[in-house]
């Protein structure tokens, strides 16, 4: 009875150290991910907005992001900015006389692509990565902080004259005026176990994606909002 006891004793002991272990594992595994200059609920403030409401502030500058240091083993690592509001029929989007419901049917888009951050490299200072909205956008590539690849702009604004190119980096929130759905972004950071991607020029975000697949060690996530809806906005300011 005595030799049962100690049996189940250290069987009970094994499982609450494997729990203990996986428990600290998991832990290892999270980054904290940080977006400086949110508002009170949560919302970036006009001046993170590629299209904000009026054109007598600043717009499109990069938020300042930072997250906590990988764990052993990181070489890199990727930051993704996306959202997933975005609604799937873009006829809807701005047009007059025409509400888009909370529930329309939505699909995600990347507004920051960036890989390769050095590993020693743990926060982005704010209008790093944009401190205008420039027309035709801005070069991929090299950067101090890490290589950027192309944003949803790239592709939405492709026949737009005037505007049409490669949209490199950050490009801030642009939700319809018309979407009754505040939209939600995204930062995402992973560390990883390799010092590069070996990806080049133009790639967009479901490249990084498909890239990072095997080499993660840790992510993390931080979330902001916006909305240009004067419904929606009318409601926040009254909270």
């Amino acid at each position: 009875m005595r030799i049962l006891t100690r049996l189940i004793a250290g069987v009970a002991f094994a499982a609450g150290l494997a729990t203990a272990q996986m428990t600290a594992a998991a832990a290892a595994d999270k980054l904290s991910v940080h977006i400086d200059g949110l508002g009170p609920d949560g919302r970036f403030g006009d001046t993170a907005a590629f299209c904000p409401p009026t054109d007598d502030t600043a717009k499109n500058v990069s938020p300042a992001v930072s997250w906590s240091a990988g764990p052993k083993g990181t070489r890199s690592y990727a930051l993704l900015m996306t959202d997933p509001d975005v609604p799937a029929d873009f006829s809807l989007i701005n047009k007059a006389d025409t509400k888009i419901p909370i529930e329309a049917p939505r699909v995600r888009v990347f507004h920051w692509v960036l890989d390769d951050i050095p590993a020693t490299v743990t926060s982005i200072a704010g209008a790093a990565e944009s401190d205008r909205l420039v027309a035709g956008g801005k070069p991929v590539g090299p950067t101090p902080h890490g290589r950027r690849g192309a944003n949803v702009y790239t592709t939405f604004l492709a026949e737009v004259k005037g505007m049409a190119g490669t949209y490199g980096g950050y490009d801030g929130p642009c939700p319809p005026v018309n979407d009754h759905r505040v939209h939600r972004y995204s930062v995402r950071v992973v560390a990883l176990d390799v010092a590069t991607l070996g990806l080049d020029g133009a790639f967009d975000g479901d490249a990084v994606e498909k890239a990072i697949i095997g080499h993660v060690l840790a992510s993390g996530e931080a979330v902001a909002s916006y909305t240009l809806n004067p419904e929606n906005r009318r409601n926040a300011n009254s909270n």
